[in-house]
C-alpha cells in the first residue's frame, strides 16, 4: 500500500500479484480475479466484492503483456472470478470518491488502455480472451468482460451483468462500456438505454437475447463448457497464427533497470528530466548501440533487443510522468544516436513480423506505446537537432507530437521508412503520416516517394514533416518562445484542443472511447451532481439519496 502522495509504480510480476492468479496449461491460460480486500493501492478503502483500483489493473496489464511475450504458445485466455457468486463489482466506489479529479481521470485512461490491449491480443496475437462470469459482473467488472471476445454467464437465477454507474453514481461507465455494448456487441440502442439505466442489470436468457452475453451456462456444466470453448478458440488460432509451433518458447520480460531521482528518470535507453520551474519534461531516447544480424539473435537478446527495451522504458516513463507529474504539462522529445542503426533494427523487426511471433509482438508493442502517447494530455514538442536519430519508429515518435522543430543545419536529417506507412497505426486506424496529411493525398504521395532518404530541414519542411525549420541563429529563441507560450496557456483548453487535433479522420470504437467518452467523463467528474457534497459519489452507501441540480447543460 502506497502512502498518500507517494509516486505510483507500474512494476508488477506474477510472483508478486496480490489480486490475480495466472495459470498456464498448455494452449490455455486462466486469469482469476481474486482481489485482496486489504490490498488497495492507497489507504482509506477496502476492495470488497472483487472491486478494483489502479493497483489491480496494473497487475492485469502486466499479465496481458507477459502472456504475449512469455507465453506465445497460449491460444486462449480465460478470465474469471475467484470469489463465490461474484465475478467483479467494478471500480471501487470508495476509492473513486476519495480520489482527486486527476487521479479519477488517469485511472479511467489506464483501464481503457488495458482493455484495448486485451482486444489487441485477441485480434493480433492469436490469444483469444474469454470472459467466464462465475457470478455478477457490475460496472467495470462487466467492462472487463466486454473487452473479451466471448462472454459466458453462469445461469443461477441471480448472477447478472450491469452498468449501474448512471443510475447509482451519476457518472458514466468509465472503461468503454457504453461504446462496446453498441459498437462491439451490437446491442440495439433502445435496449442499451434500458440496460444502462437499470441498476440491477440483466441476467439469464434475456442477457443472451439482448446480446449482452454470448451464452448462459448452468453452474454444474460451466467448467466443461469453458474448457471446450477455450480449446476450440486455441485450435482456431493455431500454430500458423503464432508464427511458430505451439511449443515455441517465449522470452522473459526482465525487470526494468531504472534510476528514480526527484527530477529525473533514467533507464538504459530513455531519460526524462523535469524542469519544475519551466513546467517541462525533456524525454530523450537513445538509439541502438548494436544491431543483431538475424532474427535468431533477436530471440537470444530477448528483452535487451533495442526496440523492445526502448518501448518498455518509454512506456514506463510515459505512465510515471502522466500519473505522478500532472503539473508538468509540456514534454520535449529528443533522440540521440545513429540513424542507420535505428533503421536497421526496425527493418529486422518489420521484415520478420509476418513469420516470427517475437518480431510481430515487438511491432505491436511499439504501436501500443505510441498510442499511449497519443492519448496523453500533455503538449508534445519534438526537437530535431544535431545528433538526433528521428527515423522510422522514432520518426513516428516525432509525428505523434503536436509540433516538430528541426534545426536547419547540414548535420541534421530525418528518415521516413516503410514503418511510417502504417506499422504503428493510431487509434483512428491511420498512420501518423496519413493523419498529418489527411485530405491531401498528393502530399502523402510526395512524402512516401522519399522513403529511406535522409531529409534535410528544407526538404522536411517542404514535405510537411516539421512545423518549422529555424537556422542556428533563430533556433534557441524560437524553441524557447514556443515552450514559454505553451506553458502560459490554460491546461484545460490545451487538453481539449490537442485531443481534437490528434485524431483527425475516421472515428473508431477506440477514438470514441478516448475522445467522446473520456471528454464527457472528465466533465461529469467535476460536476456537483457527481462529486459535490450532495452528489452521487459522495452519498453512495450513506443511505441518503443524491440531490441533483436538474438544469440540463
Amino acid at each position: 500500500m502506497a502512502a498518500p502522495g507517494e509516486p505510483v509504480s507500474f512494476d508488477a510480476s506474477p510472483e508478486r500479484y496480490r489480486h490475480w492468479r495466472l495459470e498456464v496449461d498448455g494452449r490455455v491460460a486462466t486469469l482469476t480475479l481474486d482481489v485482496d480486500e486489504s490490498g488497495g493501492l492507497f489507504p482509506g478503502y477496502e476492495l470488497k466484492q472483487n472491486s478494483y483500483d489502479l493497483g489491480v489493473d496494473i497487475e492485469l496489464a502486466d499479465a496481458v503483456q507477459r502472456l504475449r511475450f512469455e507465453h506465445p504458445e497460449v491460444g486462449a485466455v480465460v478470465v474469471t472470478g475467484g470469489k463465490d457468486r461474484m465475478f467483479c463489482a467494478g471500480a471501487n466506489i470508495r476509492m473513486l470518491a476519495q480520489s482527486s479529479h486527476t487521479a479519477k481521470v488517469n485511472f479511467c485512461k489506464f483501464t481503457n488502455e488495458t482493455r484495448n490491449s486485451i482486444e489487441d491480443a485477441s485480434e493480433n496475437s492469436g490469444q483469444t480472451y474469454l470472459a467466464v462470469l462465475n457470478g455478477t459482473a457490475a460496472g467495470g467488472g462487466y467492462e472487463i468482460a466486454l473487452a473479451c471476445e466471448q462472454i459466458l454467464l453462469v445461469d443461477d437465477n441471480s448472477s447478472a451483468v450491469s452498468l449501474p454507474e448512471v443510475a447509482l453514481l451519476g457518472v458514466l461507465p468509465g472503461t468503454g462500456g457504453l461504446t462496446r455494448v453498441t459498437d462491439k456487441r451490437h446491442v440495439r440502442k433502445d435496449l442499451a438505454d434500458v440496460f444502462a439505466t437499470r441498476p440491477q442489470g440483466v441476467r439469464g436468457k434475456t442477457a443472451v437475447e439482448w446480446g449482452l452475453v454470448d451464452a448462459v451456462v448452468p453452474r454444474a456444466k460451466l467448467d466443461e463448457v469453458v474448457r471446450e470453448r477455450a480449446l476450440t478458440a486455441a485450435a482456431h488460432n493455431g500454430a500458423a497464427h503464432n508464427g511458430a509451433e505451439p511449443a515455441v518458447e517465449g522470452i522473459r520480460l526482465t525487470p526494468l533497470r531504472r534510476e528514480v531521482e526527484p527530477d529525473r528518470l533514467r533507464y538504459d535507453h530513455v531519460t526524462a528530466e523535469i524542469d519544475r520551474r519551466g513546467g517541462t519534461a525533456t524525454i530523450t531516447v537513445a538509439g541502438p548501440e548494436q544491431v543483431p544480424g538475424s532474427i535468431a539473435q533477436v530471440h537470444e537478446m530477448g528483452a535487451a533487443f533495442w526496440p523492445l527495451a526502448t518501448a518498455r522504458e518509454l512506456d514506463d516513463a510515459v505512465l510515471r510522468l502522466r500519473t505522478n507529474e500532472p503539473s508538468i504539462g509540456t514534454w520535449l522529445l529528443r533522440t540521440t544516436g545513429d540513424t542507420d542503426a535505428v533503421v536497421a533494427c526496425e527493418r529486422l523487426v518489420l521484415d520478420a513480423r509476418d513469420k516470427d511471433w517475437l518480431a510481430r509482438e515487438i511491432a505491436l508493442y511499439l504501436k501500443r506505446t505510441l498510442k499511449r502517447l497519443d492519448v496523453t494530455s500533455r503538449s508534445l514538442i519534438a526537437l530535431v537537432e544535431p545528433g538526433s536519430c528521428f527515423a522510422g519508429m522514432l520518426l513516428d515518435l516525432a509525428l505523434a507530437c503536436d509540433r516538430q522543430y528541426m534545426l536547419d543545419d547540414p548535420a541534421v536529417a530525418l528518415v521516413l521508412t516503410a514503418g511510417n506507412l502504417g506499422a504503428y497505426p493510431m487509434g483512428n486506424g491511420l498512420s501518423r503520416l496519413e493523419s498529418r496529411h489527411y485530405g491531401h493525398p498528393d502530399r502523402l504521395a510526395a512524402a512516401t516517394a522519399v522513403l529511406d532518404e535522409p531529409l534535410a530541414a528544407a526538404d522536411a519542411a517542404r514535405l510537411g514533416l516539421v512545423t518549422a525549420a529555424p537556422d542556428d541563429l533563430d533556433w534557441d529563441d524560437e524553441v524557447r518562445l514556443a515552450v514559454e507560450e505553451r506553458t502560459a496557456l490554460s491546461p484545460d483548453a490545451l487538453t481539449g484542443m490537442e485531443a481534437n487535433h490528434r485524431f483527425v479522420g475516421p472515428e473508431t470504437m477506440e477514438t470514441k472511447i478516448f475522445g467522446r467518452l473520456a471528454a464527457w467523463q472528465n466533465w461529469i467528474f467535476t460536476r456537483p451532481n457527481a462529486a459535490g457534497p450532495d452528489g452521487s459519489l459522495t452519498r453512495y452507501g450513506s443511505g441518503k439519496r443524491a440531490e441533483f441540480d436538474r438544469t440540463r447543460v
